[in-house]
C-alpha cells in the first residue's frame, strides 16, 4: 500500500518550491509555467523568484525596444543586455541555493512593483 500512495503523490504533479523558482528563470515560457505551478500553493519562495524573473523579463522587453533606435539604442541595448545577463545569473544562483536574496540594484524595486502577485 505504501508504494501506491507514493506513486499517487508523484502523479499529482506537485513541485518543490525550489524547482518552481528555477523554472521561473528559464525563458518567458518557464516564467508562465512557474506562475501556473505556483498558483495553487502560493509558496513564498517560489513567488519571490517569480517576481524577480518577471522584473527581468520586463527589463529585457524595454531593452529590446531601446535597441530599435539606431546607434545609441544599439549601444545602450548591448550594455543593458550584459547587465541583464548578470542579474539573471545572480537570480538563478539564488534560486538554486534556496535564498530569497533580490537581484542586485533592481530586485527591491521588483518586489514593490509586483507586490500583488
Amino acid at each position: 500500500m505504501e508504494n501506491t500512495n507514493a506513486h499517487t503523490n508523484e502523479t499529482k504533479g506537485t513541485f518543490d518550491p525550489k524547482t518552481i523558482a528555477i523554472i521561473a528563470y528559464l525563458t518567458i515560457i518557464g516564467l508562465v509555467i512557474a506562475f501556473i505551478l505556483n498558483n495553487d500553493k502560493r509558496d513564498e519562495f517560489a513567488t519571490f523568484h517569480i517576481k524577480q524573473s518577471l522584473g527581468l523579463v520586463l527589463i529585457s522587453l524595454g531593452l529590446f525596444i531601446i535597441g530599435m533606435i539606431p546607434i545609441l539604442g544599439w549601444i545602450l541595448s548591448f550594455l543593458g543586455s550584459i547587465f541583464l545577463l548578470y542579474l539573471w545569473i545572480m537570480g538563478l544562483i539564488n534560486a538554486v541555493n534556496y535564498k530569497t536574496k533580490p537581484v542586485p540594484i533592481l530586485g527591491h524595486q521588483f518586489e514593490k512593483w509586483f507586490a500583488n502577485i
